[in-house]
């Protein structure tokens, strides 16, 4: 059921950021810089001819290629542009495109992965390569941009706003990304960039603390300039290591001895070590031909090889509730911490510890291909672009626990066991036996059984083919407009899961060989001491039963393999208008997508036996969404840009599985289940933005800019009556109806905001800060979702992925070669889209903080040593903390930090 309400209006506050004051005050000064810019120009105008052509490079090109950008904009747009070719400074595009303003990355394992646009989940986004969708290694439509390399990019452009004429666009926007085109560089380039790193966490188990990285790119143009090459390779090792302690969640009301019946608890601790790589090497190549100005042909490519290999090596103390809510015998807590109800931090005795060994491989790749065909006919033009792509993810868990055993083979209880902990740490204060002996800790079944494997398989395949034509516009309306652009494009996705797991049975209770053992793990930094660590992989060969896939009985294996196919034929109209209207320019565009979706599903189901059996199912629906931005040149470099669209973002894949689990339940003998659904409607949205801006020529700009987003419908998951008569017989159901848990399409809310953002050369201000310049941003967003459906009622929530402030601060300074920045992102709390050790995704709230990057450099412009560049960075200068906690803070559930990464290096560039 699809249905509008109109959002509660409420009263909003804007708080004021510091960075939101910074802003500000540049926002009250852009008068007189608007006069010092100006009388720059008109000084300039006066020098010498020979003079007159000035190079910009570094920093400064950089980002005053991407104000260009903004600049030149139909639509309210951001961007990042290359200072030269391989020298974006970021490990990847996601750090990169999360200093823009409105956008934030999420951490996953201390690195930047996926993005969030203006407080919308990343699945509210659509990501292109060269104005072609990607595809995906996670198992949803957000693109993972950690594994695409900054050095391989020229640029990125965000839109904000709809444009008609851009295929699979986002609903909270759409980012662009760019490699270089070949036949735009005047000469042949070569540019090379080597950086060793290290990680100051220092060595962990056996994984090293040091990495490196090395890029190459080489353009040429041969032919009399009718043929451009560029190519390009970009490998980085780096190692992965954490300290990270936490808690189990949830945290429930459990009767435990020595806690106040009705306190929330958890039931244990737990302190790790994370050690090992992590390795990446991407490619691109791009040939452009162009015989004639009547046709340019452009073929390009980009793969991705991504390799993550790395093991937990951890302490976890049981706080009762194990295996059920079965509690050791002797069991209590001896002192307590208890506020607001919930007990966060105290003493237990007569806890199960317990070393568990989790290691995970990953391999991802990703191939994309596109060939682009422009041909210029007169005043009409025509453009055939097909594209292929397709990402793969093979991925192994395994899990394997060590423990001291009773005389009889059983988990042995530590009577003497004390425990404290509180948020960020806890204490192994005193106990009988020793932990840190690999001798003496068993291989056998503990308190979790012996071990669990799962194993991710994964595939996403897109191809498309587009054909759009530019034609004159009618002589009546050449006063009005500059062309017209018209096209279909079709594309065909299928995403491909398969996750079998299972448990682990070793064979006998032996100890661990020497030779499989690693150096020993230090968990002082959580008062937990030293723990044994080893080759996980090799104990399981070498002692467990073989490991069994089997789909027979195995609910979680049966409701995680499926296919999902998308078909999607979208046809589009633009009108771009080129206007004066009261004598101000007017230019942007105004058109409208049809988008007919035809969705669907192969996927298995489990009987009440828990038997697979196949199933499949979709849907097809259409979508007319209209779209209108208008930019208004305004006096002395301002700018307002205006726009009103329809938008809509298709649901998450794993949602439109077909699979899912049915049973009988034992006590009330009524049939249930959970899984997908194939007929989900997709978000849909109504959004209108407004942008003042005003530029000082191409060397900065302040903006305000404010939106607003009615989301007329919202995808939740929740319980609602069906009908199981198709699966009832032979059980021994009473009925034929019962609960089914899935995603259902509900009332949605709003979404509104406002961004403030100043970019400019401090010699603006002042000829003596000549060299000295800052970027900086501050969004505020806020949302309501009001989730109602039918008679059911679960009220408001806050959007996952939203965080109410994020703020970006850059000052840099570059003169004379010489370059330095440094950059802040902070964003605040908000619900995170985690994978949890099933590889399913959990909701959590995040912590929100402060990461700080730094940088130094300096390049030689003349002499023996023209274009050799040295760079020192330091990433993550304040080693910020990763945090989550269930719904409140003091129920804390992850605090890890993944150390500053200090990178030095060269690059040369002829």
């Amino acid at each position: 059921m699809h249905s509008s309400t109109r959002a509660p209006r409420s009263r909003t506050s804007f708080p004021l950021h510091p960075i939101a004051a910074a802003c500000a005050l540049f926002l009250l000064y852009a008068p007189a810089l608007a006069q010092t810019a100006d009388a720059n120009t008109a000084a300039a105008a006066t020098t010498d001819a020979a003079m007159t052509k000035v190079t910009v490079s570094g920093i400064r090109r950089g980002i005053e290629d991407a104000i260009s950008v903004k600049k030149d904009a139909t639509s309210i747009v951001e961007s990042i542009s290359a200072e030269d070719i391989g020298k974006l400074p970021d490990t990847s595009i996601a750090e990169s495109i999360a200093r823009l303003p409105g956008l934030a990355a999420q951490r996953v394992a201390g690195r930047a992965q996926v993005v969030s646009i203006r407080g919308l989940s990343p699945d509210f986004a659509t990501t292109l390569l060269n104005g072609r969708e990607q595809v995906s290694t996670g198992d949803n439509r957000s693109v993972e941009f950690d594994q695409y390399p900054s050095e391989l990019l020229s640029g990125v452009t965000v839109y904000k706003t709809p444009d008609a004429g851009i295929v699979g666009q986002g609903l909270s926007g759409t980012i662009d990304m760019q490699t270089v085109r070949p036949l735009s560089f005047g000469a042949r380039t070569f540019s090379f960039n080597l950086r060793g790193e290290k990680n100051s966490l220092g060595k962990i188990a056996n994984a090293k603390d040091t990495g490196h990285r090395v890029s190459a790119s080489y353009i040429d143009q041969f032919a009399n300039r009718t043929i451009g090459v560029a190519l390009g390779v970009a490998h980085m090792e780096s190692p992965i290591l954490d300290q990270e302690t936490g808690t189990y969640e949830p945290f429930n009301q459990a009767a435990i001895a020595g806690v106040p019946a009705g306190t929330f608890v958890t039931a244990g601790v737990k302190a790790l070590a994370k050690s090992g790589r992590l390795q990446r090497t991407g490619v691109i190549g791009v040939v452009e031909y162009r015989p004639s100005r009547q046709w340019t042909s452009t073929l390009d490519v980009f793969a991705s090889e991504f390799k993550q290999v790395d093991t937990n090596n951890q302490f976890e103390v049981n706080l009762g509730g194990f295996n059920g809510t079965n509690n050791p015998a002797g069991f209590r807590y001896a002192t307590t911490n208890i506020i607001d109800n919930t007990l966060v931090g105290g003493t237990a005795t007569g806890a199960y510890p317990l070393v568990r060994g989790q290691h995970n491989h990953r391999e991802d790749s990703i191939r994309t291909a596109g060939w682009a065909n422009r041909f210029k006919f007169g005043d009409w033009s025509l453009v055939v672009d097909a594209n292929y792509s397709q990402a793969k993810r093979d991925e192994t868990y395994l899990e394997n626990n060590l423990q001291l055993q009773t005389a009889g083979g059983g988990a042995l209880n530590d009577p003497l066991m004390t425990v404290g902990w509180q948020p960020g740490r806890f204490a192994h204060l005193s106990g009988q036996f020793d932990y840190s002996n690999p001798a003496t800790l068993h291989t056998g079944n503990s308190i979790y059984g012996y071990g669990k494997t799962y194993a991710p398989h994964l595939k996403d395949r897109l191809a498309s083919l587009k054909v759009a034509a530019t034609v004159p516009v009618p002589a009546a309306a050449e006063n009005y407009l500059s062309r017209v652009d018209v096209g279909v494009n079709y594309s065909d996705r299928t995403k491909t899961k398969r996750q079998p797991s299972g448990l682990l049975f070793a064979s006998g209770t032996p100890t661990i060989a020497s030779d499989l053992l690693y150096a020993p793990v230090d968990l002082g930094f959580a008062g937990a001491g030293v723990v044994p660590s080893w080759n996980v992989p090799a104990v399981i060969a070498k002692y467990f039963d073989p490991i069994n896939y089997s789909l027979e009985n195995n609910d979680g294996t049966i409701s995680r393999a499926w296919d999902v196919t998308e078909k999607i034929t979208t046809a589009f109209a633009r009108a771009n208008i080129d206007a004066t209207v009261g004598g101000y320019a007017v230019r942007g565009n105004v058109g409208a997508q049809v988008i007919r979706t035809d969705q669907s599903s192969e996927s298995l189901y489990a009987d009440a036996s828990g038997v697979a059996h196949p199933i499949e199912n979709g849907k097809t629906y259409t979508d007319v969404l209209p779209s209108l931005n208008l930019a208004v040149a305004l006096a002395d470099g301002q700018a307002l840009r205006f726009s009103l669209a329809k938008q809509i973002a298709r649901p998450r894949v794993d949602q439109l599985n077909a699979g899912f689990n049915f049973t009988v339940e034992s006590g009330t003998r009524l049939p249930s289940g959970s899984g997908g659904n194939t007929r989900l409607d997709p978000w849909r949205a109504k959004a209108i933005d407004l942008s003042y801006e005003k530029y000082f020529d191409k060397k900065g700009y302040v903006a305000l800019a404010g939106f607003y987003k009615k989301l007329d419908t919202y995808i939740y998951t929740f319980s609602e009556t069906r009908d199981f008569s198709a699966f009832t017989p032979g059980t021994n159901a009473i009925a034929n109806f019962g609960q089914y848990t899935t995603s259902y399409n509900g009332d949605g809310g709003m979404i509104k905001g406002a961004e403030l953002t100043v970019s400019v050369p401090l010699e603006l201000v002042a000829p003596v800060l000549g060299g000295f310049g800052v970027m900086a941003s501050t969004s505020y967003t806020k949302s309501g979702i009001d989730i109602k459906q039918i008679n059911s009622t679960i009220g408001k929530i806050e959007l996952p992925g939203l965080s109410r402030n994020v703020s970006n601060l850059t000052l840099y300074y570059e003169k004379a070669g010489f370059s330095t920045r440094i950059s802040g992102r902070h964003r605040s709390d908000f619900v995170g889209e985690i994978g949890d050790f099933a590889g399913d995704r959990q909701l959590r709230y995040v912590v929100g903080g402060v990461t700080t990057d730094f940088q130094v450099g300096y390049t030689f412009n003349d002499g023996s040593l023209k274009g050799l560049g040295l760079l020192l960075q330091v990433n993550n200068l304040n080693n910020a903390a990763y945090e989550t906690y269930a719904n409140r803070k003091d129920r804390q559930l992850e605090y890890a930090k993944y150390g500053r990464t200090v990178l030095f290096g060269m690059n040369y560039k002829f």
